[in-house]
């Protein structure tokens, strides 16, 4: 039998490298030590771990109140285990959350909460909380500890009808951005639904080029080795690096000033600084400076089918 129930994966980024810098044994022990201290935090809170998914962990909450709570303190206490790690292994989270109803079978939960609750950490990119509507809709206002921002509404593979993703702030710097958004004032934003041709097109002024997913990574920057070059001294040599991640396009800020994305449906800012996001639908990508900044270069990208 059902019950609604906040599903939370919590995955471990960069665990390739640290089994490369560290060898097979001693990476073993500490992806072993960290997937426990998540299975910790996540039980202090109110949640039950369900399985541990080698570099990852499937926990269960009862409310999205405390599923959020955990994750939050996730995030904010993650440094502190993994500070004294090789700075060429960097281990960061990525966390996908999800309500609805979950069915326990055997020791294992199954439900379209579930699935969400693992796709949207696959896209969420390190450093990252998604979440769902279904979970921030459960925060009563005023929370001043929790604000969230609306990434828009994208399709995700194996559900019929868009899913509103949200972006749950949680670093210091993000709870004094303007453009978030509190738990009673969520509104409704819908991207584009992705058309058919598998890739993405850039343009910036009079320049436009259309990138296959074979033809990932490509780089955005100053540089003539970047793939898509901006000629503007607020562009690093190499700003952003777009790659193909689990099907979709995944933008990452390798820049000195950070990147600012906008997508289509949505009049919220995502500030990155070298951290990652996913691509969804169409937007505007503002680099070295906020879309506010008159004289910032602004990249816009269509993503081209496949990404799903």
């Amino acid at each position: 039998m059902g019950s609604s129930t906040t599903v939370v994966f919590a995955d471990l980024a960069g665990s390739t490298g640290l089994y490369e810098a560290l060898g097979n044994a001693r990476a073993a022990d500490a992806v072993t030590q960290l997937t426990h201290w998540i299975g910790r935090v996540c039980e202090s809170h109110g949640g039950r771990v369900v399985k541990t998914l080698g570099d990852g962990v499937l926990a269960v909450f009862p409310d999205g109140r405390k599923a959020l709570a955990a994750v939050l303190d996730l995030q904010r206490s993650r440094q502190d285990h993994t500070e004294h790690w090789p700075s060429a292994a960097p281990m960061r989270l990525q966390i996908g959350i999800a309500a609805g109803e979950v069915i326990e079978v055997d020791g294992d939960c199954y439900g379209d909460a579930v699935n969400v609750a693992s796709r949207l950490s696959d896209l969420s990119g390190p450093d990252q909380i998604w979440a769902t509507r279904s979970v921030v809709s459960q925060v009563r206002a005023p929370d001043r500890n929790l604000l969230f921002r609306s990434l828009g509404s994208f399709p995700l593979r194996g559900r019929q009808q868009p899913t509103e993703i949200f972006q749950v702030h949680w670093e210091d710097e993000d709870a004094q951005g303007h453009d978030l958004t509190r738990p009673a004032l969520l509104s409704e934003r819908v991207a584009p639904r992705p058309s058919a041709g598998g890739g993405i097109r850039l343009e910036w002024l009079d320049r436009q080029r259309r990138f296959r997913a074979a033809d990932l990574p490509v780089h955005v920057g100053r540089s003539i080795e970047a793939e898509f070059p901006v000629d503007n001294q607020r562009v690093s040599r190499l700003h952003v690096r777009i790659e193909w991640r689990n099907g979709s396009p995944m933008l990452a800020d390798i820049s000195t000033y950070g990147t600012w994305v906008r997508f289509a449906g949505s009049n919220a800012d995502l500030s990155l600084r070298r951290q990652d996001c996913i691509l969804m639908g169409s937007g505007e990508m503002a680099l070295g400076a906020p879309f506010e900044d008159a004289t910032v270069p602004i990249v816009a990208f269509e993503v081209l089918g496949g990404a799903q």
